[in-house]
């Protein structure tokens, strides 16, 4: 297993040991203690399985409520993944991060609290989303930033043919980061 720090170097790329022979590969996708030995989270309550179709775009999204990180990886298919800092006070406030994860690549991206995060399938086939998170999902702690954002300005590498209707109405990022400041004076940590 190779770590990797991105561009913010919270945000983590894992790249995973794959055994591949003529009858196909083996991967150990989590070991906790060789997690804990990276200073990568050990310790998740929940898996969650994705399936998007090619040209589906899912984004930005963040759980703010409690503060939730995740690990995120691809059984199937490929996917551009993008993380962008919201922490308040971070030196990298309002920037992104991505990376491509697919079946092949055995990679894994490690996205903690306090970041907006959404993906697009490229290719032509479906992609399996497989990713870890570290506190219960709360969908009223949730929020997020429409995936076209003008300010963010995310170089999605596909023109999106499917995008949900929850997506698609999401606020921009200057709403947001009003949002975001206002509830953080309110209450400081809220995003971990």
């Amino acid at each position: 297993m190779k770590v990797t720090r991105l561009a913010i170097e919270d945000v983590l790329l894992i790249d995973l040991d794959v055994f591949q022979d003529e009858r196909g590969f083996f991967v150990a996708r989590f070991q906790a203690e060789q997690f804990r030995e990276y200073g990568l989270p050990a310790e998740f309550v929940q898996d969650n399985h994705s399936r998007s179709m090619p040209g589906v775009v899912r984004a930005l999204h963040l759980q703010h409520t409690p503060a939730q990180g995740k690990l995120v990886g691809v059984i199937r298919g490929r996917i551009w993944d993008v993380a962008v800092d919201v922490r308040p006070g971070s030196p990298t406030f309002g920037q992104h991060v991505y990376a491509e994860l697919s079946d092949a690549n055995g990679r894994l991206i490690w996205i903690p609290a306090g970041f907006l995060h959404g993906f697009c399938v490229v290719g032509d086939e479906p992609a399996d989303v497989l990713y870890k998170v570290d506190v219960p999902y709360n969908p009223r702690g949730e929020s997020g930033v429409i995936w076209n954002d003008r300010e963010l300005a995310v170089p999605w590498p596909v023109q999106p043919t499917i995008i949900s209707t929850r997506d698609q109405e999401m606020g921009d990022f200057a709403s947001f980061r009003a949002s975001l400041l206002d509830q953080n004076a309110r209450t400081p940590a809220t995003l971990g």
